[in-house]
């Protein structure tokens, strides 16, 4: 699979064209694509994820779908104008029609939480793995959710990137 890969994006990573620490991904709506160690371990708004703007006029259907899936989740203003400048071909189309539907992240009151948001948390949290509590009240700026799990969100307490429950945080 990888060689079949590797001869379709021409040796060079899917979304930003590098040739540095090239490897298989597995990328929402499902598809495999050949992609660069940045492109694989980037987070959240990553400027790394500026290469996107290229990637949405690819000619490959599953690059295409890919490209619009992640800037839909990217809290960036460059992200939603390069989504709304998309012009999918039918394949790339087809693909999202069958991408499972976006989940939503809610707080502990119900207030729907979006990619970069700041929330407090409202109970003390032992970090697992870290040695330290998270204390109530700490504010956590630039959340990031996670993509397969709406009741979990990751944020930086304490310089230490954790993954959060989100019925212990309120929106601020």
């Amino acid at each position: 699979m990888a060689a079949d890969l590797s001869a379709r994006a021409g040796g060079i990573c899917e979304f930003c064209a590098s040739s540095d620490g090239l490897g298989p991904a597995i990328m929402p709506p499902g598809v495999d694509l050949l992609l660069c160690s940045a492109c694989r371990e980037a987070e959240g708004s990553d400027p790394h994820w500026r290469c996107l703007e290229g990637a949405a006029w690819s000619e490959t259907p599953e690059v295409q779908a890919a490209a619009a899936l992640k800037l839909d989740t990217l809290a960036e203003p460059w992200a939603a104008e390069a989504r709304e400048a998309m012009v999918l071909s039918d394949a790339a189309a087809a693909l999202l029609e069958t991408a499972p539907a976006t989940l939503e992240h809610r707080d502990s009151n119900g207030a729907l939480l979006a990619q970069g948001d700041t929330v407090v948390l409202i109970k003390d949290l032992p970090v697992k793995g870290a040695g330290f509590t998270a204390k109530r009240g700490t504010a956590v700026r630039g959340i990031s959710l996670v993509p397969d799990n709406p009741a979990h969100i990751e944020g930086r307490v304490e310089g230490q990137r954790i993954v959060i429950l989100t019925e212990f945080v309120k929106k601020r």
